[in-house]
């Protein structure tokens, strides 16, 4: 978790690259209870005009929400919204983005916007928002 006072607004935070695979879509399968085949069955995805399965819209939004808690603290994390953009894909390499936005204080409380992204190359998957907020 990085201290308020070191978020300053246009501040990026890079996360490491992971490589997306189908037994990731399996395992959010299982935890989830979300068997959709065209997670997880490839014959399925195709019979659907799919190239291939793709992941869940909710795994990639969970691997941003951990980054995004990661850098603010959960405990401090007041909203989080995220805005799906394209399908995630096996073998996919993805990383996190986050930029830190407004910092503004008020009355003992300091808040703390964060832009956030999980992209694949210059391409987003998910786009989101994050407010976080910490006493003085």
């Amino acid at each position: 978790m990085l201290a308020f006072d070191e978020m300053t607004t246009g501040r990026i935070f890079v996360g490491p690259p992971r490589q997306l695979t189908r037994v990731d879509f399996v395992r959010y399968a299982g935890v989830s209870g979300d068997y959709n085949p065209l997670h997880v069955d490839e014959v399925s995805a195709q019979a659907t005009g799919q190239p291939s399965v793709f992941g869940h819209g909710m795994y990639s939004a969970g691997l941003l929400a951990s980054a995004v808690a990661d850098l603010v603290g959960l405990a401090h994390l007041r909203r989080y919204t995220v805005r799906f953009t394209r399908l995630a894909r096996p073998d996919e390499e993805v990383f996190t983005e986050l930029t830190i936005g407004d910092v503004r204080e008020s009355e003992g409380t300091v808040t703390v916007a964060v832009d956030c992204a999980l992209k694949s190359g210059d391409s987003e998957i998910v786009k989101g928002s994050a407010v976080a907020e910490y006493s003085r």
